[in-house]
């Protein structure tokens, strides 16, 4: 860790944490491990996502984490004292051959969860959450899903593999995701075979509006007490506040909202993975938007971190 230099120095890693490459790291050695997704070539309106990676990595050195952790206001006690975290590096996409670059993030996901308590990505588009749920075949998972957006068309623009049918392709592959909970959904484009289908499934999907209407009736539609996945899109949050996004969706949760549901549901459940997707930070010149999803990757490893230890 790094976190006596001035945020703009380099190299930059996640948190500034130290760099160690997925091959080399030993089973079970980390608490966190961070692993970079930069591809984006699932996108069906404004690509970008590709340059995530780095971005949040830059944005991250803002809240490079001391050995004693980030102090707490409201509680007065540190933050994610003790964690053992680490800047995996990235996975390295085959550019057009779809097929192999999920394979090879599905290995890097198996990989990152033999190394570490809690294997963190940063992507990248929504395309990708697919072949990271490959990687959790092996037991039971329910899936959080915030998203302005179903993701979840069988087919979208000729293709199967956008990043609008994800978790249509994970339910088909992955038996064991025992439901999925989609929170903060709006907009005007929704296809309606794919809500059928979900709703079918099982599903619980929950408007942007239910979030802005109860803050309470919100956490009760959260799952409790299961091993749990979070795939945070970050079109959830309210434009005004993170513009750069691929599909950016007017009536969004607020950071308050989206930190808020995101800490209760980490608190009441085993979380075993986590996802960032769809930042095009080249969409914002401001920098504002990496610097908040920056933050929401601090927000949430520190509600990790605060259930195991507390």
């Amino acid at each position: 860790m790094r976190s006596g230099e001035l945020s703009f120095t380099g190299p930059f890693t996640f948190f500034k944490a130290d760099h160690l490459p997925l091959a080399e790291v030993p089973v079970s050695t980390l608490d966190v491990g961070v692993l970079g997704l930069p591809y984006d070539f699932a996108v069906g309106y404004r690509a970008g996502a590709r340059w995530a990676p780095g971005a949040v990595r830059r944005a991250s050195a803002r809240f490079a984490l001391p050995p004693e952790g980030y102090y707490d206001l409201a509680t007065g006690r540190r933050r994610l004292a003790g964690v053992r975290l680490a800047d995996l590096g990235d996975v390295d996409p085959a550019q057009l051959d779809r097929e192999e670059t999920f394979a090879r993030v599905t290995e890097a996901a198996r990989s990152a969860r033999r190394s570490c308590g809690l294997p963190v990505f940063v992507g990248g588009d929504h395309s990708l959450t697919f072949p990271l749920l490959r990687a959790y075949d092996d037991e039971p998972v329910h899936v959080l899903q915030f998203d302005a957006h179903l993701d979840y068309s069988d087919v979208r623009n000729a293709t199967a593999y956008s990043n609008s049918s994800p978790f249509r392709r994970a339910v088909e592959a992955v038996p064991g995701i025992t439901g999925i909970t989609v929170v903060g959904l709006r907009g005007m484009r929704f296809d309606q075979e794919a809500v059928t289908a979900a709703r079918a499934r099982g599903h619980t999907l929950l408007g942007a509006e239910v979030v802005h209407g109860s803050i309470q009736e919100a956490l009760n539609a959260l799952p409790s007490a299961t091993r749990l996945y979070v795939s945070f899109d970050v079109d959830v949050i309210e434009p005004a506040e993170l513009p750069g996004t691929s599909s950016p969706e007017p009536g969004g949760l607020s950071f308050t909202q989206a930190v808020t549901l995101l800490g209760a549901a980490i608190a009441r459940n085993r979380l075993v993975g986590l996802d960032l997707m769809e930042l095009a930070p080249e969409l914002d010149p401001s920098g504002r938007s990496e610097l908040l999803a920056a933050r929401l990757l601090a927000e949430a490893l520190a509600a990790w971190w605060d259930a195991r230890t507390t």
